[in-house]
């Protein structure tokens, strides 16, 4: 079997792993970086960016940089989590034909899982150069919390990505896997894990390579991009108060202000106390207007503690569901960027009773746990079993717009279950089958995934006709109904496909443009890759000339400074046989002046 690469697809930031040489190794980005952050961004002249380079010109472009996408995925424009991301995202949200949440991007729409396919796309090629063979294979994770529709929109952006996803995985118990993978203790433990854009934390039994998670509870709309906004909000507050100025309308100062404050989120978690600096934020007629703020610790605790208090409250109702004590819990994992914040760490410590294992890099261990799954998968580990859950009830719409539950939360997964429904009206000729999820009793209050009809049902009373039916639930927690007339034995069947999700027909049409703009996107990166070769020799190269021009002829200076210039403007260009030609000759005049440089010691 071909390998197979482990991805944790990150709100914020995401990360690529390979299990080789009986360890698991993140693959560094092209850059030499080993996350890269989860970042689309289109400019005006067509060019799509990814990764650290989306990120560096956001705040230049940010109506058309795309961030936290994962958050949307799976999910409703009408949604709460999703309304609440439009009262601050700079880039535009909008509905698709059926509702499903996207973005809108120089007059473009991409879905969710589009803007996901991009950032996989660019871990999949990070992975074929780092080990010089083409990848298709993957195991991708999913917050523990995600429902049906975010699942399967997640395997449609890997299959976007051209990804062949073999298993989609929680992402606490891939960092289980990548605390315990051949470790020979035993116990009961808790992974806690908070990222980005999401909450989830598993109460799970391991010993002698099973891992089998007893209970799962989180939020998939809570992380650390609820804390960049609170300080964002402070900041604009602070602002507001000192000049009379409202920046909420002003996409470039706010961006600036969501860098600020991610860095100092950053930067208070190993010191006590960071400057905020943000000159010329903005001007009106008394002139430019700078924002200079000292932000403490203590403040940024204060300003998060009940987001820091709502993780405690499902870590409580975790261990409940799991029918445990939180003294019989050996060992706490904590996994996620947030958890690297003290008081993140005091409270999980505090809730336990112990202090946590922090001895997982908390942003590569879900991808390297990832990567472990994939070599269980390809059979390069063995003796290793891993048994996930059902993180939210699954059931059918029944009599009274009811929802009756067949499969249980926190049931292992895979499973099947078999239940005999009747007819609600005489000489019913069909029944309807409305697949639900969630935990609330009326039906309308729960997540639709699916409708199919059973249909040519025999004329009788009501109560009379038995239909049977099956929920099955696959390894990666997909679902598909049956249902089956008893007595004429008809039989109608469903692989769950989520309503809010893309459709077979466009997953095909994302697939053909993409095959059909390949050749064009590859001379993007290339061009990209060459505009960042050629700007930082004309950096090199001018700061060389400035301390060497004395040792320089004039005729050598005059071509050296031609060559920058020409560079220059090949650097803005979008022509790739411009450009090297361009850092082909400033290359030699970078040469020229090394020579001169070492002249007298040679």
């Amino acid at each position: 079997m071909d390998k197979v690469i482990g991805i944790d697809l990150g709100t914020t930031n995401s990360c690529v792993a390979i299990y080789e040489g009986g360890t698991a190794q993140v693959i560094p980005n092209t850059e030499g970086s080993r996350t890269t952050p989860s970042m689309v961004a289109f400019t005006p002249d067509g060019q799509r960016l990814v990764g650290s380079i989306a990120k560096r010109q956001a705040v230049a472009n940010p109506q058309s940089t795309v961030f936290a996408a994962k958050r949307m995925i799976g999910r409703k424009l009408k949604s709460p989590e999703v309304q609440r991301m439009q009262l601050t995202a700079p880039y535009k949200i909008a509905a698709a034909d059926n509702g499903d949440a996207g973005v809108v991007v120089h007059g473009r729409r991409y879905s969710p899982q589009e803007i996901g396919a991009f950032v996989l796309r660019q871990l999949r090629d990070a992975a074929q150069e780092y080990l010089e063979q083409n990848v298709a294979d993957a195991v991708i994770t999913v917050p523990a919390y995600f429902d049906d529709a975010q699942r399967q929109a997640t395997r449609d952006a890997g299959r976007l990505a051209g990804l062949n996803v073999l298993r989609v995985i929680n992402e606490p118990t891939a960092a289980a896997l990548a605390y315990g993978i051949g470790a020979e203790a035993s116990g009961t433990i808790a992974v806690y894990d908070l990222g980005g854009g999401t909450f989830d934390i598993s109460i799970m039994d391991f010993s002698q390579g099973v891992f089998q998670v007893k209970a799962t509870h989180g939020d998939t709309f809570l992380g650390g991009e609820d804390v960049d906004a609170r300080l964002v909000d402070l900041l604009m507050d602070d602002f507001g108060r000192e000049t009379g100025l409202d920046l909420h309308n002003d996409p470039v100062a706010l961006q600036r202000m969501r860098d600020a404050a991610e860095r100092a989120k950053m930067e208070l978690s190993s010191i006590e106390e960071t400057e905020i600096s943000l000159p010329f934020l903005t001007a009106d007629t008394s002139g430019p207007k700078h924002l200079r703020r000292v932000l403490t610790r203590n403040e940024l605790e204060g300003l998060v503690q009940d987001l820091i208090e709502s993780t405690i409250e499902h870590c409580r109702d975790a261990v409940s569901a799991a029918g445990i004590g939180v003294e019989q819990i050996t060992d706490v994992l904590l996994v996620g960027g947030m958890t690297k914040m003290p008081a993140v760490q005091r409270a999980v410590a505090n809730f336990f009773g112990r202090q946590p294992n922090r001895s997982v890099n908390p942003d590569e261990a879900v991808a390297v746990g990832a990567a472990i799954q994939g070599a269980i998968l390809s059979g390069d580990v063995g003796e290793v079993v891993l048994l996930d859950v059902v993180p939210l009830s699954l059931g059918i719409e029944t009599s009274g717009g009811m929802m009756t539950k067949l499969i249980q939360r926190n049931a292992t997964v895979p499973c099947s279950l078999t239940e005999v429904f009747t007819t609600s009206d005489d000489y019913q000729p069909l029944v309807n089958i409305h697949v639900l999820q969630g935990e609330r009793p009326l039906a309308v209050d729960n997540t639709s995934l699916a409708r199919f009809e059973l249909v040519g049902i025999p004329p009788a009373l009501r109560g009379v006709p038995k239909i049977e039916v099956v929920f099955n639930i696959d390894a990666n927690g997909i679902l598909s109904v049956s249902a089956r007339d008893l007595g004429t034995k008809r039989e109608q069947q469903v692989r769950v496909r989520a309503t809010s999700g893309l459709t077979e027909a466009n997953i095909e049409r994302i697939l053909a443009e993409a095959e059909q703009f390949q050749d064009a996107d590859r001379v993007n990166v290339e061009l990209q890759e060459l505009r960042r070769r050629i700007q930082g020799l004309i950096y090199t190269t001018e700061r060389s000339l400035a301390e060497s021009a004395n040792y320089l002829t004039e005729t050598e200076l005059g071509q050296i400074r031609m060559d920058l210039e020409v560079a220059r403007r090949a650097a803005d260009a979008a022509d790739v046989q411009l450009i090297q030609n361009a850092l082909r000759e400033l290359e030699k005049s970078a040469f020229r002046i090394t020579e001169v440089m070492y002249r007298d010691f040679t």
